[in-house]
């Protein structure tokens, strides 16, 4: 396993290797077949950079408007505030995500994993 925090999820999991007051990177692991929340942040930005894998990539101002794209090796799409969102694996795939601070600024909307919001 890596030296940093790493976090378990149920789609795989997330190194965190800095955090501090002005920004945050993680490196995330999705498994094939597996996909985070449609989910958005009121706050944080991220930049998405696949490393390995393909993942797709849902993106949209409202749940009704999503639009979906591949991303492989090389790629990099940045999520601004208030984009509804959502990370599946099209195979394993790792990719970092370097982002604003704000850790725990998510609103899900749907989820496999029974995570949403109440």
């Amino acid at each position: 396993m890596s030296k940093f925090n790493t976090i378990q999820k149920p789609w795989g999991f997330e190194e965190v290797i800095e955090l501090n007051e002005k920004y945050m990177v993680k490196r995330l692991t999705m498994w094939a077949g597996h996909r985070c929340s449609l989910q958005y942040h009121n706050l944080k930005r991220e930049t998405i950079y696949v490393l390995s894998g393909v993942i797709k990539i849902i993106t949209g101002s409202t749940q009704e408007t999503l639009e979906e794209k591949l991303y492989r090796a090389g790629d990099a799409i940045t999520i601004e505030p208030g984009v509804v969102h959502r990370m599946e694996g099209v195979e394993d795939s790792v990719y970092l995500e370097a982002s604003t601070p704000e850790m725990d600024d998510v609103v899900r909307l749907v989820d496999d994993y029974q995570r949403a919001q109440k």
